[in-house]
C-alpha cells in the first residue's frame, strides 16, 4: 500500500493540525510515514502545505508529483494542486471557499464539501479542516476514527484538549458527508 497526499490553504485552517493527526495515526498504526510541512512566517494567513506519503513498506521518497489526493482548503489551493493529482485520484475541496466552476478535471474525483458551512452547524468555524479530515479518511479508506481518535489527545495542545469532542464529531460528520457520496 502506498498513499499520497498534500494537504494544502492559508494558515489557520488547520492544516498543520490534520496532516500531523494523520501522521502520527498511520505511525501509530505500524506504517511508514514521510511528513513534508511547508508554511509561511505568518501566524494566520500565509500559504501553508503539507505532503504526506504513507506506506506499508519503505518509502524511497518524500516527494510527489501526482498524488493520489488532495485536500484544497481554498480556490487558491486547488489552482496550484488541482493538476497535480494523479488521474482517478480524490480532490477534496472547501466548495464554501472554492467555487465548483474551478474543478474542471474529468479524470479526477472531485468531492466538493462545504466544511465552513458544516463547522458552523457544528458550532464553530474552527471546525472545518476536521470536516476535510473526516472525508478523507472515508475515502483514502487507510485510517479509520479509531486511528485518529487515539492520537488526538497527543496531537492538541494542553490548551485546546477541550476541543477534542467536538473535533471528533466533525471528523464523524465529515465521514457520513463523504460515505454519502455528496458534499455539495
Amino acid at each position: 500500500m502506498y498513499y499520497d497526499v498534500i494537504m494544502a490553504g492559508f494558515g489557520g485552517q488547520g492544516i498543520q493540525t490534520i496532516s500531523q493527526i494523520v501522521a502520527l495515526a498511520a505511525i501509530r498504526k505500524g506504517l511508514n510515514v514521510t511528513y513534508l510541512p511547508s508554511y509561511g512566517v505568518e501566524k494566520r494567513g500565509g500559504r501553508t502545505n503539507v505532503t504526506l506519503v504513507i506506506a506499508d513498506e519503505e518509502i524511497g521518497s518524500m516527494v510527489t508529483n501526482h498524488p493520489k489526493c488532495v485536500i484544497a482548503m481554498d480556490a487558491i489551493a486547488v489552482d496550484k494542486y488541482q493538476s497535480q493529482v494523479a488521474p482517478r485520484g480524490l480532490l477534496i475541496t472547501n466548495a464554501s471557499l472554492v467555487p465548483e466552476s474551478m474543478l474542471e478535471r474529468k479524470d479526477i474525483e472531485p468531492l466538493p464539501l462545504r466544511c465552513n458551512d458544516e463547522a458552523l452547524a457544528l458550532g464553530s468555524a474552527q471546525l472545518s479542516n476536521m470536516i476535510a479530515l473526516g472525508a478523507f479518511l472515508q475515502r483514502s479508506g487507510i485510517l479509520g476514527i479509531g486511528d485518529v481518535e487515539s492520537v488526538m489527545d497527543d496531537v492538541t495542545p494542553e490548551r485546546l484538549k477541550k476541543t477534542i469532542p467536538a473535533n471528533l464529531a466533525a471528523i464523524r460528520r465529515g465521514i457520513e458527508i463523504a460515505a454519502n457520496g455528496r458534499g455539495r
